[in-house]
């Protein structure tokens, strides 16, 4: 039976970030595409093993996947958010509501096998797998605090932690007063061992997260023991992914921008031949500010609350302009002088996890871009915005190229509002295929090259 969307909280309410794990055996060595990455366009039934076929998979689902690509339901894991890659290939699910995270083991002409890898924890989130030196340390980000333990091969419960990072702001935090739309904390840990964490905002679009310690909307940077924090980018008002481009120094991150957004400047946008400027009008609110997918450089700004990305056809380098609430004019704060976002998705389309996908063993064509799973917009007049995996090509320079999909087709009725699957992350496992994380359906997705 179709499940209708409602009653869920608003896009990017907690989310997190792409998980980079440690290459978990050899893969084939990333050589240049004898073929062109193709965009969805095969529709394939899912596979369901009998037992996992509980509702919503007790119906048949079609998936639309790129050529030679079929896709299966791998397992099922209630609420699943964010997903990590053990050394070993173990898959490890972070299960916010349920403060647990969920290790899955692959067994032979079996679902995979379910651990409680870890409980009792605050709203974890993201985590990392990061080797230093001789040791390889698990990361685990909690709405609080960030924790590390050191990983041990194929263990099925986490080892003894320290916290690294404490007190960050979440629904505790005595001056937020029980409500933190965001809490969920989102990690990334770079090449020379430094620790990003993302602490994103509180609300829709205020000034209160600017002025806070820590700012929030915002990235930090700090040693990987969870010393010398320091501020490295503001203005990002929900990184809910963050990795490094493989081979580079380059944080990158996708970013849910603000809601109800009002016309910013003196036009008549609905054709009534009247101005709509300081209107909430539901077909710019549609449209308007795209999501980011962006490079982050250090001490940058990216504009958040006082300005918001434009769309533009090709969708990069979008212009700014200053948001009607908070920043009219640009008396407040010069768009001018706000950073750039290296490529803008959708309005409301809600990107949460990504991946690289470079070192990984897909095949050859796509082992040179980014998986970005999109969570979906739950207040459009049309439920058309995200839900969906979508790949963006990468350059030998870095540069990201034009977003196509690579996974859609969650969306039953988009003016029903009616949708039986809403992506999450999306990560390599160690044999070549690509998980996605759903937890709208509870469930896990292997898209696989067909032999």
């Amino acid at each position: 039976m179709a499940t209708a969307l409602s009653g869920l909280a608003a896009c990017g309410g907690g989310g997190g970030s792409s998980s980079e794990a440690a290459a978990p055996a050899p893969v084939p060595a990333a050589t240049p595409a004898t073929a062109q990455a193709a965009a969805a366009s095969v529709v394939r039934r899912l596979e369901v093993p009998a037992a996992l076929d509980d509702p919503p998979f007790d119906s048949a689902r079609d998936l639309t996947v790129p050529p030679g690509f079929g896709i299966r339901l791998w397992a099922r894991v209630q609420n699943a958010r964010f997903m990590a890659l053990a050394p070993n290939g173990d898959v490890l699910v972070s299960v916010p509501s349920e403060g647990r995270i969920v290790l899955l083991r692959e067994r032979a002409n079996d679902v995979p096998q379910a651990f409680d890898y870890v409980t009792g924890l605050r709203n974890p989130h993201d985590m990392v797998f990061h080797r230093i030196g001789e040791t390889t340390y698990l990361y685990i980000a909690e709405s609080h605090r960030v924790s590390r333990s050191v990983y041990r091969g194929d263990e099925t419960s986490r080892n003894a932690s320290e916290v690294v990072v404490d007190n960050l702001p979440d629904n505790s935090t005595p001056e937020l007063q029980g409500t933190y739309g965001h809490q969920l904390k989102n990690i990334a840990l770079s090449p020379d061992n430094r620790l990003y964490v993302s602490v994103a905002s509180t609300c829709n679009a205020c000034t209160e997260d600017t002025e806070s310690d820590p700012v929030r909307g915002a990235i930090y940077q700090y040693s990987a023991d969870g010393r010398e924090r320091r501020l490295f980018a503001r203005g990002l008002r929900n990184a809910e992914g963050l990795a490094f481009l493989p081979g580079t120094s380059t944080l990158w991150v996708a970013v849910n921008n603000r809601d109800e957004i009002r016309v910013p400047v003196d036009a008549d946008v609905d054709g009534d031949q009247s101005s709509d400027l300081g209107k909430l009008i539901p077909s710019y609110v549609d449209q308007n500010p795209p999501e980011l997918f962006t490079s982050v450089r250090d001490g940058g700004n990216y504009g958040w609350p006082f300005c918001n990305p434009v769309p533009n056809g090709a969708m990069s380098a979008l212009d700014l302009l200053p948001d009607y609430e908070l920043n009219r004019n640009g008396g407040t704060f010069s768009c001018a002088a706000a950073d750039r976002s290296a490529k803008g998705i959708r309005a409301h389309s809600a990107p949460l996890g990504f991946s690289f996908l470079h070192g990984s063993a897909l095949p050859a064509a796509f082992r040179k871009g980014a998986a970005v799973a999109q969570h979906g917009c739950w207040n459009c007049t049309r439920l058309d915005a995200g839900y969906k995996v979508s790949f963006f090509p990468f350059d030998d320079a870095g540069n990201a190229g034009a977003e196509f999909d690579l996974v859609s087709g969650f969306v039953l009725n988009p003016d029903r509002r009616e949708v039986w699957g809403r992506p999450v992350d999306t990560i390599p496992d160690a044999r070549g295929n690509l998980l996605v994380s759903d937890d709208f359906a509870g469930a896990i997705y292997q898209l696989y090259p067909l032999r």
